[in-house]
């Protein structure tokens, strides 16, 4: 089994995931490492971070249908 380096962060990147409330973060955490390794990135910094963020977003309101209208 490889061994798998920690994602490293910015301290930026680290500072905007401390705002995300404490009982989720780690759920967070792991998303959006999963997301920079999928685009080839051995940091996540702040502008990347905030990407991920919009998208989980975006992705939010399309699944529970905030903002469509009918």
């Amino acid at each position: 089994m490889p061994l798998v380096q920690p994602m490293q962060w910015s301290s930026d990147a680290e500072q905007r995931l401390k705002e995300v409330p404490f009982f989720v973060r780690p759920v967070v955490r792991r998303r959006i490492e999963s997301l920079a390794a999928e685009a080839g990135l051995a940091e996540v910094d702040r502008t990347f971070y905030e990407a991920a963020k919009a998208r989980f977003a975006k992705n939010r309101r399309v699944s529970t249908g905030d903002g469509v209208k009918g």
